[in-house]
């Protein structure tokens, strides 16, 4: 008997996590990815000496008994973090707010709120201390579902409090406390949970809310050398405990027999011709359910393909990477910002930015005397595809538009930013798709509007299951890691750690091309 052999498709921070934990429970994990790096949409990449956010920038749940510091905890991993406070600041036309640790601007801007505040805390405190405690949900087994009534009656009768908010929106508990018609705290609770829940209050999840608005409170942080540094810290620790990643691997396809999968075929690199086979005894992809459905092709299970043909299309996002002369910038600036420029119509398309600088103690981020920036707004992926097919001078019409309506924008925030930039690269979902190979470029995950809709690991294969941001709790880093928590105690309690090795005789043994 050898040990049993996993296959993680992707090295993002999801895969990685839950490989790297997988390895050090006895299993022979073997991550494979196109890139030549680690990360995925939280990668960092170098060009013209900045180090660039391929999509994250702010990056939470270091906190103890957050996510990245239970893994860290169980790895034995020393993330390169700094705290950054404030978290970032939200300019709305009438009023800039610092959202900080303590709340005191919130609570200085909008007074009037204190008690939506105190009961956010309190809810995103239990929500906290239950995923701590591998919260299974949705359950999808009898072994879950115990698990979940375990985890519940631990502390009853005060989980008990969650119940109300677990069956509305954001919206609803605005009504409880009077101020759905606040329209400025309104928007400003839309701006930050676009991009914690894909989606506003309206339609978000209620409890899934309380948490997604806790970041400040919890704590932002920065990764020294950027983001990219978490899922190097995850690659590092894999290969120390005896695991492999090829990178410049690309899965092309996934096999299948009787039912199971049983090993991927990559090519290296996108133009590669020879196929080499990586045999599996379960496997586990970072991927959207889309290029999943795609990888497995005729053996798709019926409710992956059901899934894929029904499912609405994420966010995608349109790009700024910016070299800018760091003294346009005043001493006490922060880091981060959010940027809304009007109080009606949807959020997204320009009308709402996330701006984000390397600090100024990270001298690898950018060349001296400068900052790597990065900007990002929400975007519908499927306009960029329809211009790029049907009329392409569209396509980079548009991309220029969207590239100098931003630049306009951070010029009214910072006098001089225009005039200081010293490199300009825009990036659209098209480009998003060409470096990551996500399905149309989308990022962030699904909007969480209910829990009970949430998407689960599971696949349709029983050996087979997905990580990352497209299973719950899905967006962020801090997300996506409790995602593969659960997923890698999901194959512990569905594969033994040694196994009897069949390989089918028409799929000869692979030699791991590329090991860092």
């Amino acid at each position: 008997m050898e040990r049993s052999r996993i296959i993680i498709i992707g090295a993002g921070v999801g895969g990685l996590t839950a490989g790297a934990l997988l390895q050090q429970a006895g299993y022979q994990v073997t991550v494979l990815e196109a890139q030549t790096y680690p990360g995925g949409c939280a990668s960092t990449y170098t060009h013209k000496g900045f180090r660039f956010e391929s999509g994250a920038t702010v990056v939470g749940g270091f906190q103890p008994d957050g996510p990245h510091a239970i893994v860290g905890e169980k790895l034995g991993i020393e993330w390169p973090v700094r705290p950054h406070d404030p978290a970032w600041v939200t300019h709305l036309p009438d009023r800039h707010v610092a959202l900080t640790a303590d709340n005191a601007d919130v609570l200085e801007k909008f007074p009037h709120t204190r008690a939506f505040w105190e009961q956010q805390s309190q809810l995103a405190s239990i929500a906290w201390s239950l995923s701590a405690q591998g919260l299974p949900w949705p359950p999808r087994s009898s072994a879950e579902l115990l698990q979940l009534l375990k985890v519940g009656l631990s502390n009853f009768p005060r989980d008990l409090q969650v119940i109300p908010f677990a069956l509305s929106s954001v919206q609803q508990w605005l009504r409880w406390h009077s101020l759905h018609n606040d329209a400025a705290f309104v928007r400003f609770l839309d701006a930050q949970l676009l991009i914690s829940a894909q989606t506003t209050t309206a339609h978000v999840n209620a409890l899934y809310g309380a948490t997604a608005l806790d970041l400040a409170r919890q704590g932002v942080y920065h990764v020294a050398g950027g983001i990219g540094g978490v899922s190097e810290a995850l690659a590092d620790k894999l290969i120390e405990l005896g695991g492999e990643i090829g990178y410049r691997q690309r899965v092309t396809r996934i096999s299948v027999h009787n039912g199971r999968v049983d090993g991927v075929y990559t090519t290296k690199g996108k133009r590669g011709k020879r196929e080499t086979f990586y045999p599996a005894d379960f496997i586990v992809a970072n991927t959207t359910p889309w290029d999943l459905d795609a990888l497995l092709g005729d053996n798709s299970s019926r409710n992956l393909r059901g899934e894929v043909q029904r499912r609405k299309a994420g966010w995608g996002a349109f790009v700024l990477h910016l070299g800018v002369n760091d003294d346009v910038f005043p001493s006490d600036f922060p880091d981060h910002h959010q940027i809304i420029t009007d109080m009606t119509g949807a959020l997204g398309e320009t009308r709402s930015l996330f701006l984000s600088l390397s600090p100024r103690w990270d001298d690898t981020r950018a060349p001296h005397g400068q900052r790597a920036m990065t900007i990002t707004t929400h975007t519908d992926v499927s306009a960029w595809w329809h211009l790029l097919e049907t009329d392409p001078d569209a396509y980079y019409a548009r991309k220029d538009d969207y590239t100098a309506r931003i630049i306009a924008q951070v010029n009214q925030l910072v006098t001089g930013f225009k005039d200081n930039l010293t490199l300009i690269l825009p990036g659209t979902p098209v480009t998003y798709n060409f470096y990551t190979e996500r399905h149309q470029g989308m990022v962030g995950g699904f909007p969480q509007t209910s829990l009970f809709k949430a998407r689960s690991p599971r696949t349709g294969i029983s050996n087979l299951r997905l990580v990352g941001d497209s299973i719950f709790p899905g967006q962020s880093t801090a997300g996506v890691t409790l995602g593969a928590m659960r997923v890698a105690d999901d194959v512990r309690h569905n594969l033994p750690i040694a196994s009897h090795r069949r390989t089918p005789a028409d799929q000869p043994q692979r030699q791991l091309e590329t090991v860092s």
